[in-house]
């Protein structure tokens, strides 16, 4: 990793980073409303790009945070906006959890349910000793295999 000595490096490395984020914004908003749409499919398709440009963010992540004295010293104001951009970020990324994390809890909620009626009509309807129906063993059911291609 290269150190930063100069101002030009300083605003060379803090615009390579604020340029990935914008970028990964885009892509997270696109994947956001795509998912809150309900077209999964559709947002899968955005995963390469997002994964290269998480990669990306990282590595100039970690070299900013590797010279994060020179930059204070050499570009102090630059570093403050850039504070707010990566602030900016992560309220965008928070919400884009949240938006994936919902839609796995819904679709998980859906299998089990599936799973459950499944196991209901495969076993024998019978009635038990105190005359009430007897709810079916989950270990006699039968397996549900799942797709996990889009």
């Amino acid at each position: 990793m290269n150190p930063i000595t100069t101002r030009a490096e300083a605003d060379s490395a803090i615009d390579d980073l604020t340029a990935i984020m914008d970028r990964l914004s885009g892509l997270l908003a696109q994947e956001t409303a795509l998912v809150h749409a309900g077209r999964v499919r559709k947002a899968a398709e955005i995963a390469p790009a997002k994964t290269e440009l998480a990669g990306r963010l990282y590595s100039c992540s970690e070299r900013i945070k590797a010279n994060a004295k020179s930059l204070l010293q050499l570009a102090p104001a630059r570093c403050a906006a850039l504070k707010d951009v990566q602030e900016e970020f992560h309220v965008l990324l928070k919400r884009n959890m949240t938006v994936l994390a919902t839609a796995h809890a819904v679709s998980e909620g859906i299998v089990r349910r599936l799973s459950g009626e499944l196991a209901k009509k495969s076993s024998p309807q019978v009635y038990g000793a105190s005359g009430r129906a007897v709810a079916p063993n989950p270990r006699h059911g039968r397996p549900l295999a799942v797709s996990r291609t889009l």
